[in-house]
Formats: structure tokens, C-alpha cells, sequence
């Protein structure tokens, strides 16, 4: 289901790849159209018009040529070379078949700022654009060097008035130096040639470096977007939303991944990033989840028991098992457990997935209102559902695919009960009292390349939001981290990503041959009480220096007592005003795998600042994560 009246397009510069591995990538994403960048069409061995040919055979439209720079405000002879010039460009669009033409506010040292001269510059030039039945859409460069500012770059178009030269509208030239939207309700929409679009982190830094680098997909930055598009909905706009993103990652990455995560992006921004749009009532909305249903590894027979090892310490028991496959499922706590299903099928998803990484996290199931609305929207996002053979018998749960190729499984939240009786109906062990644990966290590990893409599939898919971006330091190196969390905390996945080649984590991407879930936190209510029953039962948990306990003891004034109750657990502490947060590990499963027990007393975030003293702990256990 989409809105027809919400046209798609892409610059080509967004992505990499040559010109026709870029515009074969865009049409398989589902885009309307794409604008094409100059340099794409220099670089090329392909004519305008074969250019042309192509866009069609793929069902796109030329939504545009980009871009022509210093244009206006230039003396003789310069200006006479910009005008020849511009009549070149104006052959070429005819051959591609487009009829709009990007100007950008001239960066030239030389360019006069005299605003009649601006105006009677581009007035000429819409004169000869119209000659040819051609458009112009005048851009306000942040970094330009008199024009940086769309209000500025709307009232020359305005008074120029001629109906063959318009406005482009950039949300990173607006954004980036905080233009308020509301002043786009001046901008007549008929004269609103097209929009493009870029989120960005918010960063204190040069406009013109800023954007070369770091613009990033809608949903993956700080701007208020949602702002920024209602104001343009608002005055009636009816043309392309058209991505142009310049970002290091993205060049490094494949044309087909980062133009789907673009329309993803799109897509998001049409129904609403941070609140509903007006639009998203004819969308199908984001999943809303209600908990972390299940956590399913994929293990050998050998695998499964040594897992069974870390498990048992930490409360869990295997307390049924699945009707006809080799399945288990194993529970913590008596009362709405948490679910480890432990799969040591001999064929199927589970087992390919144990081949390629080893004992590993396959699958997730998350628990939500409404099924077939969350696959509805999945179908919207060209999120790929996951088809598998069913016995006759078995239990349909549907599933996407999530990170690293694993799965997503959509688990109906009223009729779980049912599931689990009529899956797992051969009861095995009791579960046993103790203190009760549920699932805090998943952090799952993947590329630096990759990070932004994950964090899109997340916000686009799910109704969650995003924390702030950290920098974390390993002994080896940085890891970005962020989190991404529904509204009442009950689901929440951190996602981890480093350039440098020795940190745990791309360690752990290394060893696992992909991203995956790389830690599992529980939370408690007792720490203590876990912890002491855990490492009683053998589970084994990461040494914490002492010198980090007595820097507790001076930095927060904790009383001796509580000190030396956690410097014998290994329990690392934390605190945000009088809220407190403790947390242990044990050591790594499998190489791969590590557990994480959690008391929240009134904290919010994850514990970051500890996160260099567990990643040093781990960093002197080498068999845990091996060069």
C-alpha cells in the first residue's frame, strides 16, 4: 500500500557504482525516479540518450539534471562562459529527458551579491530554459557565498517571477543552519519545482564538509524532518521527494543496499519519523511490540549442552520440548518466563545458521498486537518475509529477516499462551523459584558500514526511537554504539559497530563470519541474589579489576560495605542523579555469546561508561574473543 500522490526519487550521487549499476538498483528499490548527477553522466560511456532509453526500460523518470554552479552574479567575460555554458547543459537534459535543471547560489570568489543582478541573471536564464520548453529550480547552498538561505533564495524566485524558474527546497541546507520551517508557508507551491531530502547528525562543524560527509538517510540523523515536510505538505506540494545523500559510508557500501535503505527512508518520513504525519493514517503503521517473546539459538547437540551450562547457573530449566523436531525449550521464573528455545535441528534455517557461525542467536521473536499489520508494513518497507515448510500440524509464525540474515518472527501477544501448549506440549524439567529475570537488552553487533542501515530497518519497521549516537572505548579501538527502544522499555536492542580491526567487536564479526546478537541482558530486581546463585552454580563471570572499585568508592562515596559486596560479584555500578544501575557479565559462550544480568533502580540509558571496563575485562580473556 502506498500513496501515489508521495512520488519517490534518488540523486544518483547517493550511491555508488557506475551510472547503469546505479539506475538498475534505484528502479529494483522501487523509486519513481532519480535525478542525475553530472558527474554520473561525465563518467559514463553511455550517451544522454541512451541514458534516457535506460531510465525508461526501468519505469524511471529523469526527475531532474544536477547540478549547474556559479551562475549568477558574475562578471564579463565569466558571464557570458556560465550563459554558453548553461546552453550546453540544456542539449543534454533535452537528450535525457528531463526538463528541470538544478542551479545552485553561486560560491564563486568573484560573483557580485548585487540582488537585482542575481535576479536579472536568472531571469535571462529562465528566459532561454523556457525557449526550450526547460525549467530552472534556484538552491540556496548552505555554504553559498551570498545566497545561503532558502528565504532569501524564495523571495529572488518570487520577484523574479517567471514561470519558468522555481525553488529547490534541501533540508540539510535549511536544516543544517536551523532556518525555521514555518518560514516555508511563504513559498508558493506552484513554484516549488522539487524537494530534496537528507537527515544528519548534528554536528558543530563547517557546512560545506558537514555535508559532503555526513548526510545520512531520513531516520538516521537529528533533524526535525518532521517538521521541515509538514510545513511543505501544508502549502499543497504535489512533486518529488528526491534523497540526495553524500556520506563515506554509503559510497563504501552496495548501490542495491543503500537505495533500499533510502526508500525505506522515504517511506518512513512520508508516514512520520518522530509522530504521525498526515498522510500516515493511509499507511500501514510502524509494528508496535509489547516484549521479546523469545531469543532461539541454533546449536549442535555438543553446543547445546555447553549453553545448557551458562543457562542453568543464571535459573533457567528445559521445560518442554518441541512436538515433532528436535527443539527445546528452556525458562526462567515461574510466572510469564523468559523463553530460550534452543534448536538442534538437523536441517532447516537453525542448522544452516550453525554451519556458517556456530552456536548463535538465529532468531527473535517479538510479541505483538497485530499480526498481519506488522507484515503489511514490512511489505511497505521491501522488508523480505522468510518462507519455511510447515508440518501439518506446527504452528504458523510468521517471520522477516532481521540482521546478519537472522530472523524476525511476529508472535501474536494474544494467543502466545496457546502457542507455546500447542508447540511444546512434552513437558520435561520444573521450572524453580528463585529471583526472576526478564529480557533487558539485545545488542547485536554488524560492520561499521552497516550500522546506519540497522538502525533504519529498526525505526522504520518497528515504533521505537533512537537514544544518542556513542563513541565507546576499547582497548583496540572506538565502537559506535546506539539504542533502539519502544515506548515502555520492554523491548530494546543496542547496535554496536567499529572501523578498528582488533576491537571485540569486529572480533566477534570475524569469529561469527557475519553481525549478530553478540550479548543478552537480563534484568532483576536482586542483583546480588542472582549473582550469588549464579557463580555458586559454576557460571563464569568477567573479572573486574579492583582499582575500578576503589575509584567507586571516591567518586560517588559509596558506603565500604556496598563496595566490597560488589568488588566479590564482579558487579559494576553506575548512577544518573539518584537513579542507580549494577550489572555483571559472565564470560563469553561459544566465543561468541556473553550474558549480562542488570538491576535498574530509576536508570534509563546502558551503563556506557562502563562499557570500557568491561571491554578491557574481555580484552585480557582471549579465548573468549581470539585474535
Amino acid at each position: 500500500m502506498t500513496n501515489p500522490a508521495f512520488k519517490t526519487s534518488i540523486a544518483t550521487v547517493s550511491i555508488s557504482g557506475t551510472l547503469e549499476a546505479k539506475l538498475q538498483a534505484i528502479a529494483a528499490a522501487g523509486y519513481d525516479g532519480a535525478e542525475i548527477f553530472e558527474n554520473d553522466l561525465l563518467s559514463t560511456h553511455l550517451s544522454a540518450r541512451e541514458i534516457a532509453a535506460l531510465m525508461g526500460d526501468l519505469g524511471l523518470v529523469c526527475t531532474m539534471f544536477q547540478p549547474f554552479r556559479d551562475l549568477d552574479g558574475l562578471p564579463e567575460p565569466q558571464r557570458a562562459r556560465a550563459f554558453d555554458r548553461l546552453e550546453r547543459k540544456f542539449d543534454v537534459m533535452q537528450e535525457l529527458g528531463t526538463d528541470l535543471l538544478l542551479v545552485c547560489s553561486s560560491c564563486s570568489p568573484i560573483a557580485d551579491g548585487n540582488r537585482e543582478r542575481t535576479i536579472a541573471d536568472l531571469t535571462e536564464a529562465a528566459e532561454r530554459a523556457a525557449a526550450r520548453g526547460l525549467r530552472l529550480g534556484y538552491e540556496a547552498l548552505a555554504w553559498g557565498r551570498h545566497v545561503h538561505d532558502h528565504r532569501e533564495a524564495w523571495g529572488i524566485v518570487r520577484d523574479a517571477d517567471h514561470p519558468a524558474l522555481g525553488l529547490v527546497l534541501d533540508s540539510f541546507h535549511s536544516l543544517s543552519r536551523k532556518i525555521p520551517s514555518s518560514s516555508i508557508g511563504d513559498i508558493r507551491a506552484d513554484k516549488l519545482f522539487i524537494v530534496q531530502v537528507a537527515d544528519a547528525p548534528m554536528l558543530d562543524m563547517d557546512h560545506l564538509g558537514w555535508s559532503r560527509h555526513f548526510r545520512s538517510m531520513p531516520g538516521q540523523g537529528d533533524f526535525p524532518l518532521d517538521d521541515w515536510a509538514a510545513a511543505i505538505r501544508k502549502i499543497g506540494y504535489q512533486g518529488y521527494w528526491s534523497l540526495e545523500i553524500f556520506n563515506d559510508r554509503f559510497r563504501a557500501g552496495s548501490a542495491s543496499g543503500v537505495a533500499l535503505d533510502g526508500y525505506r527512508a522515504l517511506r518512513l518520513l512520508e508516514g512520520g519519523i518522530t509522530r504521525p504525519s498526515a498522510s500516515a493514517a493511509s499507511l500501514p503503521p510502524r509494528v508496535k511490540t509489547s516484549g521479546v517473546e523469545f531469543i532461539e539459538f541454533a546449536a549442535s547437540h555438543e553446543e547445546a549442552e555447553n549453553l545448557a551450562a551458562m543457562l542453568r547457573p543464571l535459573g533457567f530449566r528445559p521445560t518442554a520440548r518441541h512436538r515433532s523436531k528436535d527443539v527445546t525449550r528452556w525458562t526462567q521464573g515461574l510466572e510469564n518466563p523468559v523463553n530460550i528455545v534452543i534448536n538442534c535441528e538437523p536441517e532447516g534455517l537453525a542448522h544452516s545458521f550453525d554451519v556458517v557461525h556456530g552456536a548463535s542467536v538465529c532468531a527473535l521473536g517479538l510479541a505483538v498486537d497485530d499480526v498481519p499489520g506488522a507484515l503489511a508494513r514490512a511489505d511497505f518497507l521491501r522488508v523480505p518475509r522468510f518462507i519455511q515448510a510447515l508440518a501439518p500440524d506446527e504452528w504458523p509464525i510468521p517471520s522477516v529477516r532481521g540482521v546478519g540474515g537472522s530472523l524476525i518472527y511476529f508472535v501474536d501477544a494474544a494467543t502466545r499462551a496457546a502457542m507455546w501448549a500447542h508447540e511444546f506440549p512434552h513437558r520435561l524439567e520444573d521450572p524453580v523459584p528463585g529471583p526472576r529475570l526478564a529480557i533487558d537488552h539485545i545488542a547485536q553487533t554488524m560492520q561499521y558500514e552497516e550500522f546506519l542501515s540497522w538502525l533504519l530497518f529498526y525505526v522504520a519497521l518497528f515504533d521505537v526511537g533512537k537514544t544518542p549516537q556513542l563513541d565507546i572505548a576499547d582497548p583496540m579501538g572506538l565502537i559506535q554504539s546506539q539504542a533502539v527502544e519502544n515506548a515502555d522499555r520492554s523491548v530494546r536492542f543496542t547496535l554496536n559497530g567499529s572501523l578498528a580491526a582488533q576491537s571485540l567487536t569486529s572480533r566477534f564479526i570475524q569469529n561469527y563470519f557475519g553481525a549478530g546478537v553478540q550479548h543478552i541482558a537480563f534484568a532483576t530486581d536482586d542483583i546480588v541474589a542472582v549473582a550469588d546463585a549464579a557463580h555458586a552454580q559454576g557460571l563464569p563471570r568477567l573479572a573486574i579489576p579492583r582499582n575500578y572499585f576503589d575509584d567507586l568508592e571516591a567518586r560517588w562515596g559509596l558506603e565500604p560495605e556496598l563496595i566490597e559486596s560488589m568488588a566479590a560479584r564482579d558487579i559494576l555500578y553506575d548512577r544518573d542523579g539518584e537513579a542507580e544501575y549494577l550489572q555483571f557479565y559472565s564470560r563469553a559462550f561459544a566465543r561468541r555469546v556473553f550474558f549480562e544480568v542488570v538491576e535498574r533502580r530509576g536508570y534509563a540509558g546502558y551503563g556506557a561508561v562502563n562499557a570500557p571496563i568491561r571491554l578491557a575485562a574481555q580484552a585480557r580473556h582471549k579465548p573468549d574473543f581470539p585474535d
